[in-house]
Parts: structure tokens; C-alpha cells; sequence
């Protein structure tokens, strides 16, 4: 009986410790979109975004062992300073978060299969998951055949370059103030370009760098001039 009890009580802490993971990928009222990408020849090599219908979302990411790579393609690592990896909470506009629900719910694109099969270059793999009242959907793919799906899945990737670029820059801020020059002026080209998307994700410690006095005066500017293209 005592052996009984012991192993109900085992099941019962079981369960109760994956009502967390359970939760984070949704229920039929509430629908939740995910992008997991992986990369092994990048840094981080694995990262995970869930987003909410409200903008709402979680980020975590895997620097796994590839050295990292600088704004300028130089490589980190050694005795530089690395970014560590990512777990937080986020929020994007809801002018995005409705963008990515609208072509996510379009079930037809994810039922017929999403990767192109062409000869492209290896961009990392984007495995999209859609859970909602309509059903769960998904799909996997390196470059997809339908243009909807490539331009979403490349969104997400400049969301994700966007917060990994704040934790690059928090802790240069911590250990490395002069570094912040070019990481800026990076992310203001980024930004331009769409390469990065939704600063709003990293307003925080872009306001701390534009309130600084004690870093340089042109990352003070190019921080301002970064919160300014936020918007409400």
C-alpha cells in the first residue's frame, strides 16, 4: 500500500511538472503560434519564439559550441565577450502579432507541406507550429515554396536577431562600454534594412544607452535614433 501511494504521489509531481510546457504551447481558445530554428553553424544554434495573439511572447535561445560572429562578421569568442543565452518574455506591435495569426491561420499553406526542395544556400531550419480552435498545424522547411510562408519565417528570424541583439548589447554595457560603437551602428543599419524587426523588444536597454552618460556620445544618438522608429 505504502509502495501504492509512493508511486501515485511519483505520477502526480510527473504531471503537475509538465503543466508548464503544456501551457506555453496553448489550448483551442487561445491560440499560439511557434517558430523553432536551428542552425549548427551558428551561435546561438537553436532558439525557440512563442507568440501570443496579444504580441505577448517568450524567447529562448542555445549558443550551443560554433564560435559566435561580431556585427561585422568577425568572430567572438576566446577571450572576447560572448552573449549569453536568451530565456525572457517579449512583446511585438499588434500590427505583428496579427500579420503572423492571419497567414498562420490560413491552414491551407501548412497542410500542403512548405519546404521548396530547391538547391538554395542552408538559411537553418524553421519548424513553424500553430495551435488554435481551427486546429494545429506545421511545418518544417530551409527555404519554402510558398511566399506567404518564407516572408513570415524570415520575419520571425529578424524578431529574433532583434532581442539576441539586446542581450549582445546588455552585456557589452556590463563588460565592454567601447564595443558598443559598432554593435549600434550595426543595429541602426540592421534596422534599415529589415534585418532586425520590432525594437520594441529591447527598448529597455536601448533607453538605458540613450540615458547613459558614461557611454560614448554617438551611442547615446544612435540609441535615440532607434527608440524613435518604435513608435506607439
Amino acid at each position: 500500500m505504502t509502495r501504492l501511494r509512493a508511486a501515485t504521489w511519483l505520477i502526480f509531481g510527473l504531471a503537475l511538472a509538465a503543466l508548464p510546457a503544456l501551457g506555453e504551447l496553448g489550448t483551442a481558445s487561445s491560440p499560439v503560434f511557434q517558430v523553432e530554428f536551428s542552425n549548427p553553424g551558428l551561435s546561438p544554434s537553436h532558439w525557440t519564439l512563442t507568440l501570443h495573439t496579444d504580441g505577448t511572447g517568450h524567447f529562448r535561445s542555445d549558443r550551443g559550441s560554433k564560435v559566435a560572429a561580431g556585427p561585422q562578421g568577425a568572430q567572438v569568442g576566446g577571450d572576447q565577450i560572448q552573449a549569453p543565452d536568451v530565456d525572457r518574455d517579449i512583446k511585438v506591435s499588434s500590427k505583428f502579432a496579427e500579420r503572423v495569426f492571419q497567414t498562420a491561420q490560413q491552414q491551407g499553406l501548412f497542410n500542403s507541406g512548405c519546404e521548396s526542395h530547391l538547391k538554395v544556400a542552408f538559411q537553418g531550419w524553421k519548424k513553424l507550429t500553430y495551435i488554435g480552435p481551427e486546429g494545429n498545424w506545421g511545418c518544417e522547411f530551409n527555404y519554402s515554396k510558398d511566399k506567404e510562408i518564407q516572408s513570415l519565417g524570415d520575419s520571425i528570424v529578424a524578431v529574433a536577431e532583434t532581442v539576441m541583439e539586446g542581450a549582445r548589447l546588455e552585456t557589452l554595457l556590463q563588460h565592454d562600454r567601447l564595443g558598443l560603437d559598432s554593435e549600434l551602428e550595426y543595429l541602426v543599419e540592421a534596422a534599415k534594412d529589415g534585418r532586425t524587426l520590432e525594437l520594441r523588444t529591447i527598448q529597455g536597454i536601448l533607453s538605458r544607452l540613450a540615458a547613459d552618460p558614461d557611454v560614448l556620445q554617438r551611442v547615446r544618438k544612435r540609441a535615440r535614433l532607434l527608440l524613435a522608429g518604435i513608435g506607439s
